[in-house]
């Protein structure tokens, strides 16, 4: 069912899966002990519900039928995955590098969307000690 979708509200799906995720990973500040899936989900309900354009184009019987959830667990998996394996840029970690020998911190960071993470929380550090 997913796959019948136009591609622009595939695509807005996807955009809205990634911004949601990246906003709960920081909102928890990357830290793996703290994520729960379901907590994801429903951050992610809430965002459809009240702020996607593309949820309202999705008639009512293609929401309530259980193989478009299904389709829609298994894109959610595979956006997670693409941005837990999408490696930080070498200008993420030489910037990183520089401002942890600043800081003398030793943050550690797996994926570009994480880099980003640490990358903000450093240069506020930086901005703190000034």
């Amino acid at each position: 069912m997913y796959n019948d979708l136009s591609p622009n509200i595939k695509s807005s799906i996807t955009r809205s899966i990634t911004q949601t995720f990246e906003q709960y990973m920081t909102n928890i500040a990357w830290d793996e002990e703290l994520y729960d899936i379901e907590d994801f989900i429903d951050l992610w309900r809430e965002y459809i519900t009240t702020k996607a354009l593309w949820y309202e184009r999705i008639p009512d019987d293609v929401k309530r039928d259980p193989k478009f959830h299904e389709d829609l667990a298994q894109r959610i998996n595979e956006v997670i995955q693409r941005i837990l394996t999408d490696p930080p840029s070498e200008e993420q970690i030489a910037n990183i590098q520089i401002m942890q020998e600043k800081l003398n911190t030793h943050l550690t960071y797996d994926c570009k969307a994480e880099a980003v993470f640490v990358e903000t929380l450093l240069k506020d550090r930086l901005v703190k000690e000034q």
